[in-house]
């Protein structure tokens, strides 16, 4: 059995399309409704329409007759609604993840300000919502939406309104969605506007059969295409290059098709030649002419014409099912019959594809991305770049290759298509109120945080062992440093604490040297050395807090600090008690005098100590300090250091110490104008005075500075205070000693005129 086929025409026009559907169906050239003059027809399906629209217009008229009805259009949702089109089947894949395709091509060369053309029906619309909700997640903005008018697509007015608009807009980039009927009447108004520097993103459905006569100014000239993958039907290439028409002179649709595309010239009577051009082939066609592969819709009709033979033969072997009327020897088939066999059928082609007529089973399609090319020579090329396979896992579904690609004539190189610069790395978008989210500002990261990438909304912070670098746009590994003896700072503090340490030790040997001397018997010798021993001590103990931390260095050198300045303080507070209890004790009858030489000073420094002591063994028992790293106090740099543990024992340390020193001052004070002879309290007021002073600095100053500042301003106030209170006590006493030894003598106190003002002119009681 030999299967035939007619070959009528659709347009856009609901007229037109009922009038060939009715023309069809009666048989003649004068469509009659209900009448068909052929009694014998054997047609038995209709394979049409291109689009959803001529699909739905000439379903309407085939349906009331139950005629099989094959789309070869895009695959659209309405036409699987059986209830009200069920004679019509789809073939061909779905294209519900173009939308992704296309947004994942957008994305791969970073364009974010796109324009789109979509046609104004449902399944416009349908495109529309569908690729908004990509474009939204992917962060890519619509500037411009545009909407071809589908009841006036041989109007031009309204695309003298949309491509005007196009050619001035700032987007580079435009998204076309609709058919090919659309597409002919922009080629006909598109030299009227310069959209020349656009690139076009298109579906396979626009028709590129449909050019200017100069095809390099076609304003599609690089557009990126999505076509539906198709498999090579085997032989059929072979079949289209040894085409003529000598070979099949009864085809005259080749005849006059052959002659347009060869340009074969009018004989007398508008005739053509019939040997026009017989040795060419379709092969050398441009583009514009004949394209060799063959496209999704031409597949489509392929896979239509073997279902409906399979259906056919199906029906004819199984003669139980059929009914059939015999007249001579024709066959009579009644084309509703063919419904139960054809809505089940499902066979391979020769091409290998798995077809169904089923269509919950029809799978997605999957994509080829082509490069379409119209050269100066007139030579045009569809070029595949890349492809996109929505069902591949992630990663492997899309790819492109950029190095083939051209794109248009006044871009040699990849588009840009922005509302905004993109920011550099070092930089965060700023979203501009009112605009789009691809409309910003870019401002610097702030401090401490970097941006590596291009388009960063949010900078992040490095990491604890890295800091930002100047641009702010990577991470460099941060210095550990601590205050230690090879850094200049470092070095001139231990140097001075060993000078001052040595000097204390050389001040003590004066005073031993000089012991039995006036000036170094009043006030007690014996809490001289103590006082001398114990600031020789504070000076060494500044050494702890320069070098690395480590355990052991971390827990002597707040206690070791607290300690020996307590026991300072405290002989300190002993020595003014002394001035007072001998200015007392050389009255008549005073009791003050065994106080005096007794033990009571050494007891006072040994409790002072020892209540300094249990708050440090506290401290040291609940938490004590340990080494740890300071890592925000200096942007470069990791700071090694001694962490107190707890910040209330180191208070509590400095507050008792702070104590006894307020206390000294105050009794030094009130004894300052005590007239006795070498009495320490005036200087030891000026040295508590210092030394309060630098110890109420040094706590906001403490607070205030971090990292190796830090170490040394603690370091600095333990060697201040200390200097001062060896400067303002012992230093005159030295001046006196060494410079001025007549005054240190017996006979110049009992002469000193001081001395005659009271009766009392005598040196002060000591203990040793």
């Amino acid at each position: 059995m030999t299967l035939g086929y007619h070959i009528y025409n659709t347009y856009h026009s609901d007229a037109r399309t009922l009038e060939s559907s009715l023309m069809w169906l009666s048989g003649q050239g004068l469509a009659v409704p209900n009448y068909n003059c052929e009694k014998l027809a054997k047609t038995i399906a209709v394979i049409g329409g291109g689009t959803s629209e001529l699909s739905v217009q000439m379903a309407h008229v085939f349906g009331l007759y139950r005629f099989p009805q094959i789309s070869y259009g895009p695959f659209d949702s309405i036409l699987s609604n059986k209830v009200h089109f069920p004679s019509v089947y789809q073939l061909t894949p779905k294209d519900s993840t173009l939308p992704l395709g296309m947004v994942r091509l957008i994305v791969h060369f970073n364009w974010t300000w796109v324009g789109l053309m979509i046609s104004d029906d449902t399944k416009g619309e349908t495109f529309l919502w569908d690729i908004k909700k990509e474009m939204d997640r992917n962060g890519v903005c619509l500037t411009f939406i545009e909407k071809i008018p589908a009841s006036e697509r041989y109007n031009f007015t309204p695309y003298n309104y949309i491509m005007p608009r196009i050619g001035g807009l700032s987007a580079s980039v435009v998204v076309i969605y609709g058919d090919n009927n659309s597409l002919r009447i922009m080629h006909h108004i598109q030299m009227l506007y310069f959209t020349f520097r656009k690139v076009w993103i298109t579906t396979s459905q626009w028709d590129f059969t449909i050019r200017p006569r100069h095809t390099q100014y076609n304003i599609f000239n690089r557009a990126l295409t999505f076509s539906s993958q198709t498999k090579e039907i085997p032989n059929f290439k072979s079949f289209l290059r040894t085409v003529k028409p000598a070979k099949y002179p009864k085809d005259i649709f080749l005849k006059k098709f052959w002659n347009s595309a060869f340009g074969c010239p009018f004989k007398d009577g508008n005739h053509v030649r019939e040997d026009c051009s017989q040795n060419a082939s379709l092969e050398i066609l441009p583009l514009r002419y004949f394209d060799m592969s063959m496209s999704i819709q031409s597949y489509t009709i392929y896979n239509a014409v073997y279902a409906v033979a399979w259906a056919l033969h199906k029906m004819l072997v199984t003669r139980t099912e059929m009914e059939s009327l015999r007249e001579g020897d024709s066959l009579l088939i009644y084309p509703w019959k063919l419904h139960s066999h054809l809505r089940n059928i499902q066979f391979n082609n020769t091409a290998g594809d798995q077809v169904f007529m089923d269509e919950k089973r029809i799978p997605e399609a999957n994509y080829d991305i082509n490069n379409f090319v119209a050269q100066r020579n007139g030579r045009e090329v569809l070029r595949k770049i890349g492809e996109f396979i929505p069902q591949s896992p992630l990663g492997k579904d899309f790819c492109i290759n950029e190095n083939i690609i051209e794109w248009t004539q006044f871009h040699m190189q990849k588009h840009e298509s922005l509302c905004s610069e993109n920011c550099d790395p070092g930089y965060l978008k700023s979203v501009i109120k009112g605009e789009p989210i691809c409309c910003f500002e870019c401002i610097p990261c702030p401090e401490g945080e970097i941006s590596n990438q291009t388009n960063m909304n949010k900078c992040i912070k490095c990491p604890e062992d890295e800091y930002p670098n100047k641009e702010r746009n990577c991470c460099l590994p941060k210095v550990v440093t601590f205050l230690g003896y090879e850094d200049t700072m470092g070095m001139i503090l231990a140097c001075t604490a060993l000078a001052f340490c040595l000097l204390t030790f050389l001040i003590i040997g004066i005073f031993v040297k000089h012991q039995e001397t006036p000036i170094v018997k009043a006030n007690n010798r014996t809490l001289s050395y103590i006082l001398l021993f114990s600031l020789s001590q504070c000076f060494l103990s500044s050494l702890l807090f320069i070098g690395k931390p480590t355990s052991a260095t971390c827990l002597l050198q707040q206690t070791i600090f607290g300690i020996t300045f307590t026991i300072a303080v405290s002989s300190i507070l002993a020595k003014t008690f002394i001035v007072i209890l001998a200015f007392k004790s050389t009255r008549p009858g005073s009791r003050s005098r065994k106080w005096v030489s007794s033990r009571a000073p050494i007891s006072i420094i040994l409790v002072c100590s020892l209540i300094q002591g249990i708050l440090c063994g506290i401290w040291l028992l609940v938490s004590p300090p340990f080494p740890d790293i300071d890592t925000y106090s200096e942007l470069e740099h990791m700071i090694l250091k001694c962490n107190e543990g707890s910040l209330i024992a180191f208070y509590l340390v400095l507050g008792y110490m702070g104590f006894l020193a307020l206390g000294s001052f105050t009794v030094a004070f009130l004894a300052r104008n005590l007239p006795d002879t070498f009495n320490e309290a005036k200087f030891i007021t000026f040295s508590m005075l210092v030394f309060c002073s630098v110890w109420i600095s040094f706590l906001p100053t403490y607070q205030s500075t971090k990292g190796k500042t830090m170490v040394a301003v603690e370091v600095f106030s333990i060697l201040s205070s200390s200097a001062g209170l060896l400067g303002c006590i012992f230093i005159p006493k030295c001046f006196v000693i060494l410079l001025r030894p007549q005054w240190n003598t017996q006979e110049w106190v009992n002469h000193k005129p001081y001395a005659g003002r009271r009766n009392h002119s005598k040196v002060l009681p000591h203990a040793s």
